[in-house]
């Protein structure tokens, strides 16, 4: 088996990416690899053209950018206690584009990504970011579905 030594984990705060984020955490471990937490801030709708009252399109961003922040540093607080060998970072863009150039760009040995199962127009309409990971990745992309209970 190929022995990585820097995983790459795209995490959106949900069940789902919760449950990758496990995953490769574990992966990490196992191969004595740094691990890399990514949380991509979507692009939002640009508002400028339409009113929003008492919030500016800059304003908006930056409490996006802090809420993020603040939920990344207490998802790490709360899941590394035990392990050091990690980075946390938030990028902002489109996501599939973003945990693609962020893997390589820290040269990393694997994506992992949870998925969430949609199926049918769900999935027409939402599209998938793993499924683009996993089509446009030259790394090695593991996908990890959530388990319904």
């Amino acid at each position: 088996m190929k022995k990585f030594s820097t995983v790459l984990v795209a995490v959106d705060f949900s069940d789902s990416s919760d449950n990758a984020f496990q995953m490769a955490l574990s992966m990490a471990k196992s191969f004595s690899a740094k691990l890399l937490v990514l949380h991509v801030i979507n692009e939002p709708v640009d508002l400028r053209g339409f009113y929003v009252p008492h919030i500016s399109f800059e304003r908006l961003e930056e409490e996006i950018e802090e809420g993020a922040k603040k939920m990344m540093e207490s998802f790490c607080r709360k899941n590394l206690v035990d392990f050091e060998n990690y980075d946390c970072l938030i990028v902002a863009g489109l996501p599939y584009e973003q945990i693609i150039g962020q893997a390589e760009e820290k040269s990393a040995d694997l994506i992992v990504l949870g998925t969430h199962g949609r199926a049918g127009l769900d999935h027409v309409l939402f599209g998938s970011t793993a499924e683009k990971v996993v089509r446009k990745s030259s790394l090695p992309v593991l996908t990890v579905r959530l388990e319904e209970s």
